[in-house]
């Protein structure tokens, strides 16, 4: 049973027993239906709606927004020490690395994935390409592949070089392809222990791939 699959049955045994935020919409009959349970919320107003919950897909926190309609949403708000016990969780099911750059120092993380920004990693986030949990490589032969990061074990990085050390022993090399032909930087984020279960961000680390040497997944 692989990890998303495992996350799933957890969260349905879990759901009693975990007390961060749960969201409900009042239907057109009057009825109070959830919308997400296990979640942060981290904006509310007449206008919207934002929270925090785990991508069971991608295996990574990801930021919902939900806009006020005619149909209205509540939220179960949790206290601190709810918030807080849902974070490990998505620390426990998301994707773990360990970086290490080219200072030689090395950075745990939790639920990492990568995302893309604007060259130096200044300005809005471009939002036309997704984050992913994926390594998407031109390899040496000409071939590309997006390879999931369930089957990596490292990436050593050398300049533009990648070498990709899978779990089952292949040993793939070539270039991060870029999912867009726009200027853009690959960023990997995720969270380390001192997230803060209350930020707006679903990370708090953040950092160019040129800037590492190694990635090592747990």
């Amino acid at each position: 049973m692989n990890a998303c699959y495992r996350l799933a049955a957890f969260l349905l045994v879990a759901a009693g027993s975990l007390s961060a935020d749960t969201i409900y919409q009042t239907n057109a009959q009057g009825k109070q239906v959830i919308i997400q349970r296990n979640a942060i919320v981290v904006k509310q107003d007449p206008s919207f709606l934002v929270y925090k919950h785990f991508d069971l897909r991608d295996r990574r926190v990801a930021k919902v927004t939900l806009s006020q309609g005619s149909l209205p949403y509540s939220v179960d708000t949790s206290n601190a020490s709810g918030r807080q016990q849902i974070v490990e969780m998505w620390k426990h099911f998301g994707y773990k690395a360990t970086l290490k750059d080219s200072s030689g120092k090395t950075t745990a993380l939790f639920d990492v994935f990568f995302d893309f920004y604007p060259p130096g990693g200044r300005g809005s986030l471009l939002e036309s390409v997704p984050p992913r949990t994926s390594l998407p490589i031109l390899m040496d032969g000409g071939a590309a592949d997006e390879l999931e990061f369930s089957k990596i074990t490292s990436v050593d990085i050398q300049g533009a070089h990648l070498k990709i050390t899978l779990r089952n022993g292949q040993v793939e090399s070539g270039q991060f392809l870029m999912p867009t032909d726009k200027p853009a930087e690959v960023r990997l984020l995720g969270i380390s222990d001192h997230y803060d279960p209350s930020s707006n961000e679903v990370f708090d680390f953040s950092t160019p791939m040129n800037q590492l040497t190694e990635i090592q997944f747990e």
